[in-house]
Order: C-alpha cells, then sequence, then structure tokens
C-alpha cells in the first residue's frame, strides 16, 4: 500500500475540515442564522425608532380602502410580522424590505378577506422584530409590548374617524396578539363601543380563552355577533408542534405583561363552522384557499375549496394540508417562520364576516 504524500495528507484534512464544517452549519443552521436577528442590546437601553404620526396618510398602509360594492363595515387590521430584526428590537416604519413583505403577502391574503366587508385599514406600527416570536426572553416580551403602544394610538384614531356604524377587528400573528389586548383594555370597558362590534378575528395565534369578558366571548355559533373568532392552525397529524405552540405561547395578563399561557386554555373557533366548539367539520364545508400573494388589492383570488377538514382539539385548530404546488412553503428561513404565504381559510373568513355583518345590521335596524 503506497504511502500518502505531504501533500495529500493536507489536502485529506482540509477535506475533512471542510466536510465537518459543512455539517456543523447543517445541524446549527437554524441557531446561526436566529442569532443574527439579535439585537445584542438589552431592550431596556434600547432606543427605538421614531413614532410614527397617525394623522399622517404615511403610518398607514391602508387607510379607509374601498372596494366596489363593499359593505358597511370600517375594518381595522393589525399586521403580522414583517420585519425581521438584527439592529432593532422593533422595526422602524417604513423599512422597505418589511413593507415590500407586507404588500405582497400579508395584506392580500389576510386582510383581503375583508375587502368586501367594507372600509379597510391597516395601520403600520413599530412592530416587534421576527427575532421577539423566536425567543421567550425578556427583553422580546418587552419588544412585544412596546409594539401596542403603537396599535393603541391607531385604534383611537381610527375610531375617532369612525363615530357610526358597525366595526370589525382583525389581526394575524403578532397583529392579533395586539387585538387581543385591545379588546380588553378598549372595547370591555366600553359597552358603547362594544355594541358596535360585530365580530373579531385574531387569525394564526394563541390566546387565552379566559378570561374573555361576556361582553365580548368567543363566538358560540356562526350567526353570534359582538364574539370573537380565534385559531392558531397547525397539520393534524403534527401533535409536536402543536404541543410546542401551547408550550412557548406567550398571553396578556392584567398588568399588560406577556406571561406564559401555564395551563389554561387557549381559545379555538373553527374558522369553517364559526363556532366554538370541538366538532370535526368535514372537508365539504370548507369553502375555500387561496394563495392570493403578490395580487393587486381589491383583486379577488382563485380558490380551492372542499379541500380542508378541520377540528379545534385543546385550543389548536387541527387541519388537513393542502399539497398542490401554490401551498408550500416558500422563501428563505426568515419567511418560513412568518404567517403563511397562503390563507387556507380566506373563502371562510370572506362569508363569516359577511354573515355576522348582516345579521349586526339586522339586530340595530331601525
Amino acid at each position: 500500500m503506497p504511502r500518502l504524500t505531504l501533500r495529500q495528507w493536507f489536502g485529506w484534512i482540509g477535506f475533512a475540515l471542510v466536510f465537518l464544517l459543512a455539517a456543523a452549519v447543517a445541524v446549527w443552521r437554524g441557531d446561526i442564522l436566529r442569532a443574527g436577528l439579535d439585537p445584542q442590546i438589552p431592550f431596556q437601553t434600547y432606543d427605538p425608532p421614531p413614532v410614527p404620526d397617525y394623522a399622517e396618510p404615511t403610518a398607514w398602509a391602508l387607510r379607509d380602502v374601498r372596494t366596489p360594492g363593499a359593505g358597511p363595515a370600517a375594518v381595522f387590521f393589525l399586521h403580522s410580522t414583517t420585519y425581521e430584526g438584527g439592529e432593532e428590537w422593533n422595526g422602524p416604519i417604513g423599512d422597505p424590505d418589511a413593507d415590500a413583505y407586507l404588500d405582497r403577502v400579508v395584506l392580500p391574503n389576510y386582510a383581503g378577506p375583508f375587502a368586501r366587508a367594507g372600509s379597510v385599514s391597516a395601520p403600520r406600527y413599530r412592530q416587534a422584530s421576527l427575532y421577539t416570536r423566536l425567543t421567550l426572553r425578556d427583553d422580546a416580551r418587552d419588544a412585544r409590548a412596546f409594539a401596542y403602544g403603537d396599535a393603541l394610538m391607531a385604534f383611537d384614531a381610527w375610531v375617532a374617524a369612525h363615530p357610526t356604524g358597525p366595526l370589525v377587528l382583525a389581526g394575524v400573528e403578532q397583529g392579533g396578539e395586539l387585538i387581543d389586548r385591545l379588546l380588553r383594555e378598549r372595547i370591555v370597558s366600553n359597552p358603547t363601543l362594544g355594541a358596535r362590534v360585530a365580530a373579531v378575528y385574531l387569525m394564526d395565534v394563541i390566546v387565552a380563552r379566559e378570561p374573555l369578558s361576556p361582553s365580548l366571548p368567543a363566538c358560540a355559533t356562526a350567526t353570534s355577533i359582538g364574539c370573537v373568532i380565534a385559531w392558531s392552525g397547525v397539520d393534524e397529524k403534527n401533535d409536536g408542534a402543536a404541543q410546542r405552540r401551547l408550550r412557548r405561547a406567550l398571553v396578556w395578563d392584567a398588568n399588560g405583561r406577556l406571561v406564559d399561557l401555564t395551563g389554561r386554555q387557549a381559545l379555538c373557533v373553527n374558522p369553517v363552522s364559526g363556532a366554538a366548539d370541538e366538532v370535526a367539520v368535514p372537508a365539504r364545508r370548507h369553502q375555500g384557499a387561496a394563495n392570493a400573494t403578490g395580487l393587486e388589492w381589491g383583486v379577488h383570488p382563485a380558490f380551492i375549496d372542499r379541500a380542508v377538514a378541520t377540528q379545534c382539539r385543546q385550543g389548536i385548530l387541527r387541519h388537513t394540508e393542502l399539497t398542490t404546488e401554490s401551498f408550500r412553503e416558500v422563501g428563505g428561513w426568515a419567511d418560513r417562520r412568518k404567517a403563511r404565504q397562503y390563507n387556507l381559510f380566506y373563502a371562510d373568513i370572506e362569508a363569516d364576516v359577511e354573515r355576522r355583518l348582516n345579521v349586526w345590521m339586522a339586530s340595530n335596524a331601525g
């Protein structure tokens, strides 16, 4: 057996080092990317971006936008996380990458189902970064709570501009988390304002079922009004993901702090049936999923209906997945950790809000 030359030894050693480095990157890639989004400064000493002025059009992604034939509601929509992080705990207003993702993905897929309900308003806000959704550190919780200040200012400005008529509130992921606190601190304490709420939609977020107020309960049926529809969805076969989501969930306490769910029941209202129960809903009742990414505002997407079976179980919406090309996760590591780039329940939400608005209008006629 011939001996290896010195050059060959160095070659094999170099190959082994490259192999080990590649293997380490593959194993710890998520940790490496996550660490790159960490601002590396305590939130207590952090200087946040400038406060938005909600009297200015630039502070709104949508401001009372109506499509032809839209209904009578005023819709307040809070978007999900679009700012990834790195330098900031909370994203500045006007960040080009965050705004591009908002306009291309989030608004068409998640605000779009409410376009036919009435005028839609969606404020920009100093959102907590994607990094804050990936860690349970106190700094991250503080950054998520900080975003509520902007949500509150935007909501107060929006309500002042809509003194009468039915209201619909909707939020997805981080936006749903902030809407949940708005309900508890602004609407429940104001019976006059609460009476105007046709429905509230908290999409892709875990919120505590209790202590929801009797004046703004979970929607018991598909025709209930003045109630909350909330869910966080997981593949019906993925028990591990469902358990991890509940274990890592943070919800608001009475002092406006984000705390562990700690055994409380998560709220799940099935978006297909519109009811807060654990009845299995077959795929034939599913009204339609859509991938609206890239569509202009007001353009109606194509639907795939009768395709997704659903059931609320232990506070999580368990559902079958679509396997067609349009409903696969795409993009980089960070994009796959944001709200999905499609909406499995687009047509169901659209029909649900129309139905509840009709009930609200009939109840308030004359």
